[in-house]
């Protein structure tokens, strides 16, 4: 397996106390104390509505899948900033591309993503969500959170946010204090640097169209 789609670290260490989908999509969860606020509440809206598809007993039929999960992505790119989060992650090598590569960048950083973590939405039980705090700075926000598995191990997992317009829109996600950003940077730093931003696009692409993980 090709070094950038290793398991990251953190994500290595989290799957041995919880499934892997709470790296990424916090909008699974019923909140236990929730911690008031605009960007915890609009993310409060966006758990209903997943949870509302993953209950849905017609969405659950096999027949259904690929409309379930078209449901959940579109739910889930209404409060997820993907463009924000592929700019941060390639990081210095963003401002080196074209208005083209730019945006073919992004609807691949999307795809693998999402992709990525579709399945393991789909494995939702019964764990739980604290919100247990939440700053603002200026447009910029922290929805502070520990997830609270069956074995009441607590995970904690900060989602960073950046208000859009009046939006509070996830840019990165902060788990037992490494970022996930931070993670994809290193990965595509160093692709680049040995090979190129070409091989880099080329491993994406190869991604998307065998719709492997």
């Amino acid at each position: 397996m090709s070094f950038l789609f290793k398991q990251e670290v953190v994500i290595v260490r989290i799957v041995r106390v919880f499934t892997v989908y709470v790296l990424f999509f916090l909008l699974l969860f019923p909140a236990a104390g929730a911690y008031a606020g605009a960007p915890t509440d609009q993310m409060k809206q966006t758990i209903d509505k997943v949870l509302d598809i993953l209950r849905d007993k017609e969405l659950k039929k096999p027949a259904n899948e690929k409309k379930r999960r078209a449901e959940i992505r579109k739910v889930v790119g209404e409060r997820f900033d993907f463009e924000e989060m592929a700019k941060r992650s390639l990081g210095i090598y963003w401002r080196q591309r074209t208005e083209d590569q730019k945006r073919e960048f992004v609807s691949l950083y999307r795809d693998l993503l999402q992709r990525t973590y579709i399945r393991k939405i789909e494995g939702y039980t019964d764990e739980k969500i604290a919100y247990t705090g939440e700053k603002i700075d200026g447009n910029y926000g922290v929805v502070n959170t520990k997830v609270i598995t069956r074995k009441n191990l607590e995970i904690p997992i900060d989602y960073r946010v950046l208000n859009e317009n009046g939006q509070w829109m996830v840019y990165d996600v902060v788990i037992e204090g490494v970022s996930l950003i931070n993670n994809y940077r290193s990965q595509f730093s160093t692709i680049i640097h040995q090979k190129s931003y070409e091989e880099l696009v080329k491993k994406l692409r190869s991604k998307e169209q065998s719709g492997g993980e």
